[in-house]
């Protein structure tokens, strides 16, 4: 008799066309066709017509037993429109001529869903890095929220534009990979706000630079595989989470798993990577998840089956998973008796006061490291003394020395554990009278403000600069409106609380939250 149940799979949101058949908890069937453009980046329309013309090959290598299909899944976005929709007509028509139902697959929960049940985690927090993606995401309340993401370019997409400047073919990532190991690293900017990214300075700094080809590529990989580790850390001490999962096409690289890896190994948390015919772009990830979605219900309509370019993955319902399975904060008192470690430095006790040591990274080469530590100490303390000076309650500094800042002691909870409208009403006044003295945090998150005594206390200054722009303002609000979608099932309420409060000491609120939207608009497919 043929077996029952299985899934039938296509991806081809951008260069690879792939399908694959799931059932009884295992792949059945994987084939893939990339598309490789003989010059230069993807053409949205020549791949599409690529994979026209490989559907019926591709489909044919993995369907040999057309009545055990119970269910055809799709990637309905986010991607390229051309590809999209070339992979969603075929669905429509197998399913059709089968008369089974049709699923459409958001492509980073797939990504994400794969992973989780090729290595056996189960609560993990997720770097997600691919071509025109890169996210760091955890699970809350039904959906996979997002803690940062970039804010222009996606890293493989930074790695291809790279790769095509210097002559390389596509895809740009192993040429780069493979210089990278006979290079020394160069300087190179690194951009990182709160637990979001920015690549297309580093990428534009690469470009320009007149070093040897393998120290550059060394830097570019050296500091943006940094960024995003340094981000994956702040999303884990934030929440709590003891696993760490990669995903994504760049995530084949070995170096960004070498760094992750070590950190969190500093951490004491579990790393995870599936295997490489699962790490990219494949059909089996769209079969799985797919089978996922069909047993909670979730199939579609021909009507309901367009496909969405932007699909954002905090836009699923993740109807296969508990609900109730919420981030599990830790409630250390980063400033309290007992010290405590966050994603940056250990705070220890001194007497009536705490010393806040910035402390080494062992995932990033010594010369960056040590870099980043004196840059962000001195710049911590000179804004923690900015910020009081403009009305904003902050720690009193004691002494500063290269790594470590001695400053006074704050007993209080964080704001992550206190998530009343109140208290987000009174941090929203705060950072009103920081961005109206031209301050931005860098890092406006819940975990840098402690309630004492029911007043905000403001900490964790390393990443904050001195700006007047809209654009600057936008995004210290937008890494902390993330924080609160990520971590709160009543974050809309909150957000309207932290505007009200901030429209009342800030006079150019309407124009910053009006650019926070169109921020939070860039991280779509990109």
């Amino acid at each position: 008799m043929p077996e029952t149940g299985h899934i039938l799979g296509i991806e081809g949101t951008a260069w690879n066309l792939s399908a694959a058949v799931f059932g009884g908890d295992r792949i059945i069937a994987l084939h893939s066709s990339p598309y490789r453009p003989p010059s230069g980046g993807i053409h949205p329309r020549e791949a599409a017509q690529h994979h026209a013309g490989e559907m019926k090959a591709v489909i044919s290598e993995v369907l040999k037993d057309p009545s055990s299909i119970e269910a055809v899944a799709f990637s309905q976005g986010p991607g390229l429109g051309p590809c999209l929709r070339t992979v969603a007509t075929a669905a429509r028509a197998i399913a059709f001529s089968l008369g089974v139902p049709l699923i459409g697959v958001n492509h980073c929960v797939a990504h994400v869903e794969i992973g989780r049940w090729a290595c056996g985690c189960d609560d993990p927090i997720v770097l997600y890095a691919s071509g025109a993606n890169t996210q760091v995401l955890g699970y809350l309340g039904s959906r996979y929220r997002i803690f940062g993401e970039t804010l222009d370019i996606g890293l493989g997409n930074g790695l291809d534009k790279f790769a095509r400047s210097k002559g390389m073919t596509h895809p740009g990532g192993p040429h780069i990979e493979a210089l990278a190991q006979k290079g020394e690293p160069i300087h190179l900017p690194y951009t990182v706000k709160g637990m979001d990214l920015a690549f297309s300075g580093l990428v534009s700094a690469a470009q320009e630079s007149q070093a040897p080809l393998e120290d550059v590529c060394a830097g570019l990989q050296e500091t943006a595989f940094s960024m995003c580790v340094e981000v994956t850390e702040r999303a884990l001490a934030h929440s709590g989470k003891d696993e760490v999962l990669l995903v994504g096409g760049v995530g084949a690289n070995g170096r960004l798993q070498e760094m992750l890896t070590t950190m969190c190994g500093e951490r004491g948390a579990s790393f995870y990577v599936p295997e490489r015919r699962v790490i990219g772009d494949n059909g089996a990830m769209i079969a799985y998840t797919g089978s996922l979605m069909l047993a909670a219900g979730q199939t579609l309509t021909p009507e309901e089956s367009a496909v969405n370019p932007g699909y954002r993955s905090d836009e699923v319902v993740v109807g296969w998973r508990d609900a109730g399975a919420d981030a599990a904060y830790a409630r250390a008192d980063v400033m309290g008796g007992g010290g405590a470690r966050g994603a940056e430095a250990a705070v220890t006790p001194a007497g009536d006061d705490v010393i806040k040591r910035r402390l080494p990274k062992g995932y990033r080469t010594p010369p960056l490291d040590h870099r980043l530590i004196s840059e962000r100490t001195r710049a911590e303390a000179r804004m923690i003394a900015a910020a009081r000076a403009a009305g904003v309650r902050t720690p009193v500094i004691r002494d500063v020395t290269p790594d470590a800042i001695r400053m006074e002691r704050i007993e209080g909870t964080l704001l992550k554990h206190l998530l009343t409208p109140e208290h987000v009403y009174d941090a929203g006044a705060c950072v009103g009278r920081l961005h109206g003295a031209g301050i931005v945090h860098g890092d406006l998150t819940t975990s840098n403000i402690i309630i004492s005594e029911g007043v905000p206390v403001f900490i964790d200054f390393g990443l904050s600069y001195r700006s007047d722009e809209t654009e600057s303002q936008g995004v210290d609000i937008h890494v902390l409106f993330q924080t609160l979608e990520s971590t709160s099932r009543n974050a809309e309420c909150l957000k309207e609380e932290f505007v009200r409060g901030y429209a009342t000491t800030f006079s150019g609120a309407t124009d910053v939250i009006l650019r926070v939207d169109e921020i939070r608009q860039r991280g779509r497919y990109l």
